[in-house]
């Protein structure tokens, strides 16, 4: 059992995950920026504020009762500019510099695949170490963050963690996500039919029992760990999934792909286009043999569990 504290846990990933360290027997920390507020994990973890994370900020007196901190506390991908999160490397930093005094001894941080890239060539999945190359402000700051705290880690005694999952999904899940499914189940014809691309995902589940494994494993010192569902899916197959767990079947035609390949160049749908009809592989090979780790729940399970749930609202 370890003393663990979870920023961001009042969070679509922060709530579950801190659910999950709990079942674990673990001594959960929630971490939280302002007030309790609903759906905020109290069972089984005891609540804290936290107020902001910022650079420069003195954290003496405030970490010295865990030993292991899972830094999940960000600005939302949709919902913030460049410039909001210009500060988040060097909060993180301050957050580990006075984890690494007060004695913490392994910080984990949640980054994103797309610290590496947004779409990956048929049979190239990203490995962990591959160059990275983020195509947007928020793969960027997430690779200027995983770098800052590597400073930190390589000035001090601090073990690092990184985390970069695939698009996370579970009941509850917003944004992007959330809209597939809607789409899944209107009935409407969809142009997917023949697109013969691959997606990695993780379920949220899956990312739980992860982030819980390398918080706690020999192993995961010093590692970036990449992750995924055991299964890659083509946007059709998985609108059909998500179609069938709303009781609802899918809708789909082919459409040559030369028009993705123009609708992808198109200003304001482009990058929607693009999510949909290219692949982004994740090859986490290294993850399950270094861990000796497999993702307890299958693609399809977890899919299926969040339409259902979708549809239940």
């Amino acid at each position: 059992m370890a003393r663990i504290l979870v920023t961001g846990a009042g969070g679509f990933i922060g709530r579950a995950l801190c659910r999950g360290l709990a079942a674990r027997g673990h001594f959960v920390i929630a971490g939280m920026r302002g007030g309790a507020a609903p759906g905020t994990p109290v069972d089984g973890a005891e609540p804290r504020i936290l107020g902001e994370i910022a650079p420069g900020r003195d954290w003496a007196g405030e970490l010295g009762d865990a030993d292991i901190v899972i830094h999940l506390a960000q600005r939302a991908h949709r919902r913030s500019t460049e410039s909001d999160r210009a500060g988040e490397p060097g909060a993180a930093a301050s957050l580990a510099r006075g984890a690494a005094r007060a004695g913490v001894r392994r910080f984990v941080y949640m980054s994103s695949i797309k610290a590496m890239g947004e779409a990956t060539l048929p049979g190239r999945p990203f490995r962990a170490d591959d160059p990275p190359r983020p195509a947007d402000s928020y793969g960027r700051v997430k690779l200027a963050t995983e770098r800052a705290l590597a400073r930190v880690a390589g000035e001090t005694s601090l073990e690092l963690v990184i985390l970069r999952p695939p698009l996370v999904y579970g009941p509850g899940v917003g944004a992007n996500f959330r809209a597939l499914m809607r789409l899944a189940a209107s009935g409407l014809k969809l142009p997917f039919a023949t697109l013969d691309n691959r997606r990695s995902l993780i379920f949220l589940d899956n990312l739980v029992d992860l982030a819980a494994v390398s918080a706690v494993h020999r192993d995961a010192a010093g590692r970036v760990l990449l992750a995924r569902d055991g299964d890659d899916l083509s946007t059709a197959a998985l609108i059909r999934i998500l179609a069938a767990g709303q009781g609802r079947r899918a809708r789909l035609f082919a459409m040559p792909d030369p028009v993705f390949t123009l609708l992808r160049a198109l200003p304001g749908v482009g990058p929607a286009v693009s999510r949909l009809t290219l692949s982004l592989q994740v090859d986490d090979g290294a993850t399950r043999a270094s861990l000796d780790w497999r993702p307890p729940f299958a693609a399809e399970a977890g899919l299926l569990a969040t339409a259902r749930a979708f549809a239940a609202e």
